[in-house]
């Protein structure tokens, strides 16, 4: 995958594109940038919480229509998770376009965004403008970075990283029993990339569940007049021998 052309395409098809705000741009970034992280992966598992951080979006209705404009506008699929412990999947859209840029057109902004993600590890002749073609990110890369977030350490880092979280300990029990019994691998056997991100995940669906299996206020505070309560709302001392 060519990372400038991939940007380059897609910023195009914005400035073309009025259905967008703002908004979506911002989270179409933040999903190109897991995009990256995953080195282009055909598809992809993402964590909500992460993506509204990075886009700034303050409200679960807007991310959740956001995605999903971007889905029906083609620029990206989007995957939803039933699971309540399995992040949902996304799978980016190429976008082609029939003004792309010569090979040895040089744009410094776009260098500079490049620089960003990926540090050019090697000497450049002219820092100012590249020798030859695209070349504006290097291809070797001698410090790569070796992933230790596959799986916890042990037990303890699992309930150390909850509870830095202000996460519930025994969540983070229940999580670690769930996926050392698994051997850390998802629902459909693959291996898992970040249990933190799976771990985050799964606090986020607990939440959920439990606000849609919380009680109201009403029945908290008066448990017994809700069982007890006669719903036919009839007497229970009936005389029988009065006439009708």
């Amino acid at each position: 995958m060519n990372y400038i052309k991939l940007l380059n395409s897609a910023f195009s098809a914005f400035y073309f594109d009025d259905r967008l705000n703002p908004t979506h741009i911002s989270l179409y970034m933040a999903l190109f940038q897991e995009w990256n992280s995953s080195r282009f992966a055909d598809e992809f598992f993402v964590n909500r919480r992460d993506l509204m951080r990075a886009a700034k979006i303050g409200s679960k209705s807007t991310y959740h229509r956001c995605v999903t404009d971007l889905d029906s506008w083609n620029y990206l699929t989007y995957f939803p998770s039933n699971n309540p412990y399995k992040g949902s999947k996304i799978k980016m859209s190429i976008i082609r376009t029939s003004d792309e840029p010569a090979m040895g057109h040089y744009d410094p902004k776009l260098e500079q965004l490049a620089e960003q993600y990926h540090p050019i590890r090697e000497l450049v002749v002219n820092q100012h403008r590249p020798t030859s073609g695209q070349a504006l990110v290097s291809t070797i890369n001698n410090n790569k970075q070796v992933n230790n977030t596959k799986q916890p350490k042990d037990k303890q880092a699992v309930l150390d990283f909850f509870i830095e979280k202000n996460y519930d300990a025994d969540e983070g029990k229940k999580f670690f029993d769930h996926y050392q019994t698994n051997n850390w691998k998802t629902s459909d056997g693959k291996p898992i990339r970040d249990w933190q991100a799976l771990a985050k995940n799964w606090m986020d669906r607990t939440e959920l569940f439990d606000q849609k299996n919380k009680p109201s206020k009403k029945q908290a505070s008066h448990p017994d007049s809700y069982r007890d309560e006669d719903n036919l709302r009839t007497t229970k001392t009936k005389d029988y021998g009065q006439p009708l």
